[in-house]
Order: C-alpha cells, then sequence, then structure tokens
C-alpha cells in the first residue's frame, strides 16, 4: 500500500531539455517529485539509502531523456559495502505525448547502514554501470566506470568524459518535504550540461582525476571552447538548492537566472511517472526454463510458488503444475 500523492504542482515530475547558443552547450533539468516518492516511499529506505537512490533516479532521469531512445535507459551501482546495489531504469514513451516511465530499488546490508553515515562511503570499492537497451533487435550497450569522485554525480561525469569523450557536469539535490499535517513527500532535482564536440584544442598531458581518469575539465580542455566550458560550468555552480528542487521557483526561470547570459532555449518539456513492467506473465516466462522438479523446490509448504517485484513489490503466485518448461510444452501442445 503507497501513499496518496499530493496534487502535482507546475514543473513536478517534468524533464525539460534546453541549449545554451553562446557556449554551444546542451543540458536537461529535471525535477522528480510524486516519481521519486513514489519508488522510495514504496520501500522505506533508511536515510543513505534513499539518497543514493534518489541521486542515481535523477541522474537516469537527465541521462536516459538526453538519449536517442526507443526502449531503456539504466543505471546499475554495484558495491562491495554495505550497499550493494542501486539499480535504475528509464523506459522511453511509448508514444509521443506520454511520459516516461522510472523505477528503482537498492540492496543493501541493513546492520552496515547507519542513519548518519555518508552515503557514497557506504559502496566502497564497484563499479558505475550504464545500459542502453534499444529493444530486442539490437545489442544493448553498455559502459562501465569505477566508482570514483565522492558522488554518483562524480561518477557519471568521468563516465562521459572517460567513454563518450564529452565534458558534462551534473548537480542533483534531494530531500523530503514537510507539508501540512506533518505529512511528508519527496522532493528532487537536477541538472545536467554537455558540451557539445569541438575540435581545436589541445589534450592534457596526463588526465587529472582519480585513478588516472579523464576529467569533464580534460575533456574541454580538448576542443576549441575550453573558456565557454568554465563559464558555463561556474554560472550553474551557484544554483540554489530551493530553486533546484522547486517548486517556487520554475525550470525557465531558474534557466534564465542561471544561464541568461548564455542564450539559454528550452524545447518540449517530458513528463515522467512512477512505471514498473513485471507482470505475472513475465514472471511465468522467467520461469519456464525450470524443469517440474526445479519448480517443486520453489514450492511454499501451502503448495504455492510465489514471487516478488524488487522495483514496485507486486506479489506474484502460481500453482507449481502450471510453471515450468513441461507445462509450457502441455499447453503448446
Amino acid at each position: 500500500m503507497f501513499q496518496t500523492q499530493p496534487t502535482p504542482r507546475p514543473g513536478d515530475d517534468t524533464i525539460l531539455p534546453f541549449g545554451l547558443d553562446r557556449s554551444a552547450m546542451r543540458g536537461r533539468v529535471a525535477r522528480l517529485d510524486g516519481t521519486l516518492d513514489r519508488i522510495l516511499t514504496g520501500h522505506n529506505y533508511p536515510a543513505p539509502v534513499a539518497a543514493l537512490v534518489a541521486e542515481a533516479v535523477v541522474l537516469t532521469a537527465l541521462i536516459g531523456q538526453a538519449v536517442k531512445l526507443r526502449w531503456k535507459f539504466s543505471l546499475q551501482i554495484r558495491a562491495e559495502g554495505a550497499i550493494r546495489l542501486v539499480a535504475t531504469d528509464y523506459f522511453a514513451p511509448e508514444r509521443p505525448g506520454e511520459p516516461a516511465r522510472m523505477r528503482a530499488y537498492a540492496g543493501f546490508d541493513p546492520e552496515g547502514v547507519t542513519a548518519d553515515g555518508a552515503p557514497f562511503g557506504l559502496l566502497g570499492a564497484g563499479v558505475f554501470g550504464v545500459t542502453i537497451d534499444q529493444g530486442a533487435d539490437m545489442r544493448p550497450y553498455q559502459g562501465i566506470t569505477p566508482l570514483t569522485g565522492g558522488s554518483l554525480s562524480a561518477c557519471a561525469e568521468t563516465y562521459f568524459a572517460q567513454s563518450e569523450q564529452l565534458a558534462t557536469r551534473f548537480h542533483v539535490e534531494a530531500a523530503e518535504e514537510v507539508g501540512p499535517g506533518g505529512a511528508r513527500a519527496w522532493r528532487a532535482g537536477g541538472l545536467m550540461l554537455q558540451q557539445l564536440p569541438s575540435a581545436g584544442g589541445h589534450a592534457p598531458d596526463a588526465p587529472s582525476g582519480e585513478e588516472g581518469l579523464m576529467t569533464a575539465d580534460d575533456v574541454a580542455a580538448m576542443g576549441a571552447r575550453e573558456e565557454d566550458w568554465s563559464r558555463a560550468a561556474i554560472l550553474m555552480a551557484t544554483v540554489e538548492t530551493h530553486e533546484l528542487i522547486g517548486p517556487h521557483v520554475t525550470m525557465e526561470r531558474l534557466l534564465y537566472r542561471l544561464f541568461h547570459e548564455e542564450t539559454p532555449r528550452v524545447h518540449a518539456p517530458q513528463p515522467v511517472a512512477f512505471g514498473c513492467t513485471c507482470s505475472a506473465e513475465r514472471v511465468e516466462r522467467a520461469l519456464a526454463q525450470y524443469s517440474a522438479k526445479d519448480i517443486g523446490h520453489m514450492t511454499t509448504p501451502d503448495g504455492r510458488v510465489t514471487a516478488d517485484c524488487q522495483f514496485c513489490g507486486a506479489h506474484y503466485e502460481f500453482a507449481p503444475e502450471t510453471l515450468g518448461f513441461e507445462a509450457t510444452a502441455r499447453r503448446d501442445a
């Protein structure tokens, strides 16, 4: 049972693409409110876990909307610490005008997560993975970078610098809003700024990032518009939490406040909603690879096979005789 969401406010659950004409930049500004609240309240995570999931969800929205996507963009953070996994999905709209759908979950050791722990520090060593899946007829693209830089946003910047050689900067904020009567709800906002490729600069003598990795500034120095990148990045850094999260400053007003000297130009906004692709049919297909004997080992004492979706918490129950490849063969005969 999930909380009833508050009435949406202008700009809630929206990604707004924009360009900066003067400095040849593109970007995204996002606000995820009801969507993020639905994800987090559905799991009741400890505060450090919720903070990491919120950051990952906003990053996924910003990057996923910027990709020419036919189906799904995913982040997976796999680590060796108390927080072992953060997984997010962004599903492209099926038709123009429809919302993109998002979901996320985390795996962690409850005993190892303290309420006041630094979220990124609870990951330990690990990898930040990106997957772009364009559908059944195409092989997914995957990219991986180490967990580095002190935040997931820094990891995303490293990924773009190292794998795509695109100077990219992120700023993400998330917080719980306390409303009338003490009602609490999550709000989050994020900015993504990315320099369009250019030629004519110089390569750095050596990468300046941790572990010898390229940084956004290294990549910007390789093009002819390093000063434009530095100026826009400095302007972006002046954003304040209340402006980014909203709701009192519209996203258009925020962009004008930050970048009015860079000639900002906005494009059509993309609505976002919580959405999960799980279903009873998908679970049955996943279990079709098992034999009746295997299904027997999965059967509960009361004679049912159960499955729970880690993303949305949906619970499914099946009669064991309807599952497995023998049952599939009988139905197809």
